[in-house]
């Protein structure tokens, strides 16, 4: 019998702060402390460290058609090297694409947000979708959650 495999993703007690004074890039370290103000306030809720590397802020559950599911932060990001990666609910990139194309130099994948530089984004622009996934996660904005 195959014995499931335990999510990475989990809630753990590293210290947020501790997380983001590691990066070595001044400039990632910065734009990490701005999303991180403006992920808690939109939220409401404090900042924990989901696996090793992603700051999330609140929790929801989901399910899969397969019934698989699980819990994972209603929004989050990651400070990783190249980008700042801002995990949003999925299908933002086709729902909003009128919001992408007034946000700035940006990417996009499978529910990620891709920024090279927190200044290079409109913060209104960001905060809308930011505000939408929350919405999405908490069930507020059925209409639309994938």
């Amino acid at each position: 019998m195959a014995t499931a495999k335990k999510p990475v993703t989990v809630p753990t007690v590293i210290s947020v702060d501790d997380f983001l004074a590691s990066n070595p890039d001044d400039r990632r370290r910065a734009d990490a402390g701005r999303l991180r103000a403006i992920m808690g306030e939109l939220t409401g809720e404090p900042a924990l460290m989901w696996g090793p590397s992603i700051v999330g802020f609140g929790s929801y559950h989901y399910t899969y058609e397969s019934g698989r599911g699980g819990d994972a932060p209603l929004v989050g990001f990651s400070p990783r090297k190249q980008h700042l990666v801002l995990y949003l609910t999925g299908g933002f990139e086709e729902r909003d694409a009128a919001l992408l194309a007034q946000l700035g130099s940006h990417g996009v994948g499978k529910g990620c947000l891709y920024l090279k530089r927190l200044d290079d984004a409109d913060e209104s622009v960001l905060r809308q979708l930011i505000e939408r996934t929350v919405r999405v996660h908490r069930g507020v904005d059925r209409a639309s959650r994938q």
